[in-house]
């Protein structure tokens, strides 16, 4: 019966990822339902610390880019790249990853990626080099960053490991950010030899032939420089950095965050506090009105996410601790064999509903109560980014959309598209990179 329950588990997960988006919320409500009220499973727990770190972040970048900190941000992206238009390839993936460590998130990638796309053709670079390269790297960067909900959850979860209740926020990301560098570097350097050039492209090819297309392409123009930007700009950036910089220090220095003798405040309740408290100083030093945070694209797509992770996270517990003895059981001797075998586990999770947070509070958990090591667990975070395995996540789709040479694309097969071989050599490195650091850094 608990295989068949498991099968109803993929089930719901499939078909809210078909929805997409506040669809995974609600199909996921259906199957949680029906897990307790027809399979007579206990009800788990709402994963509300994530969602809590998630409408935090979500805010304060929210009011960055109302002030136009984000596009000041993306101009000087901008900048960057242009002036090494050849390296295009090895540059856009770290910018986009960079932007994604600093925000949190990866829905960056839409307003960077036109841009990456419009120097790539302009060079005569087959734009899907850099563009699909680009889009891998701003999701990989995710287990980077210390303001994401998917390390945070992990450093809560990981403290909770007998011996273990020393680590910090830095020992993750010690971890974390090198490994996922090296994994976006090694996926860069694939995708400078991958494909035909643009010459040679026979769907490029016929398009120059199509007159509406060879119109398209060869008058199109991406750039943030001519955008006039509010002189508070420069400022509210400045501040996003500095809340960046206080949340580091913070980690570094327990004390800070000790009340009397004993009681210490959690890593996740200071990044909720500095974020909400950063984007106050944001909105009240840049004057900018409170009415336009909700309309930009961070503020739309972290919501959606924040109420995806909702539903799903709470179906998905409600099974696994009603589960947990007989999973336990036939798990551990596989995972004994081949510890390994929990990254699959976590990247197949992870391509079913769409988000490393809601992976990491699905399956850590079973990874923690099967007995895992913790530097193993910290070390195939990585394996959390799975979901370009499918191609329908909206920075994936975004980013074929922007390719107007039509280079970057889902294939005849559907799986032959163009983030299968960057996302596999990412993440495999950056698992294989992030267990070698864990065990040196963490055991």
């Amino acid at each position: 019966m608990l295989y068949l329950e498991f099968l109803f588990l993929l089930l719901m997960l499939y078909l809210g990822s078909r929805s997409g988006g506040v669809g995974l919320c609600v199909v996921s409500g259906i199957g949680l339902a029906i897990e307790v009220f027809i399979f007579r499973m206990p009800v788990g727990k709402a994963p509300i610390n994530v969602m809590l770190i998630i409408l935090a972040v979500v805010t304060c970048a929210s009011v960055l880019e109302a002030a136009g900190g984000l596009k000041y941000m993306l101009q000087v992206a901008e900048k960057i790249l242009r002036r090494n238009p050849k390296r295009i390839t090895l540059l856009g993936p770290i910018t986009t990853y960079v932007m994604t460590f600093m925000l949190g998130t990866g829905h960056s990638v839409y307003s960077i990626m036109p841009i990456i796309g419009d120097i790539a053709l302009k060079n005569k670079i087959r734009p899907e080099r850099p563009m699909a390269a680009s889009s891998v790297a701003s999701q990989l960067a995710i287990t980077s960053s210390p303001l994401s909900a998917a390390v945070v959850y992990y450093l809560a979860q990981i403290t909770q490991i007998s011996g273990y209740e020393s680590i910090t926020l830095l020992n993750i990301i010690s971890v974390t950010v090198p490994a996922t560098f090296i994994g976006t570097i090694a996926l860069s350097i694939y995708s400078m030899y991958r494909g035909k050039d643009l010459d040679d492209d026979p769907i490029y090819q016929a398009r120059l032939k199509d007159p509406i297309w060879r119109e398209r392409i060869l008058n199109s123009e991406s750039t943030s420089l001519n955008h006039e930007l509010p002189k508070e700009a420069r400022l509210s950036m400045y501040l996003f950095i500095l809340s960046f910089i206080v949340i580091i220090l913070v980690a570094m220095f327990p004390s800070v965050r000790t009340i009397g003798d004993t009681k210490t405040i959690s890593m996740s309740l200071i990044i909720q506090m500095l974020m909400l408290c950063f984007a106050g100083i944001i909105l009240l030093a840049t004057k900018t009105v409170s009415e336009k945070v909700p309309n930009g694209v961070v503020f739309k797509s972290g919501m959606v996410a924040t109420i995806a992770i909702f539903g799903i996270a709470w179906m998905s517990d409600t099974y696994f601790q009603y589960a947990m003895p007989e999973f336990k059981a036939a798990v551990t001797s596989m995972v004994e064999t081949a510890p390994w075998t929990f990254a699959l586990a976590l990247f197949i999770v992870s391509v079913v509903i769409n988000s490393q947070a809601a992976t990491a509070v699905m399956m850590l958990p079973v990874g923690i109560a099967l007995g895992l090591p913790a530097p193993l667990l910290v070390g195939l975070m990585p394996a959390t980014y799975g979901y370009f395995f499918i191609p329908n996540y909206p920075s994936d789709i975004a980013t074929i959309s922007f390719d107007m040479t039509g280079t970057t694309r889902i294939g005849k097969y559907y799986f032959n598209h163009s983030f299968m071989a960057p996302g596999l050599i990412g993440v495999v490195v950056a698992c294989v990179v992030g267990v070698l650091i864990s065990n040196l850094l963490i055991a």
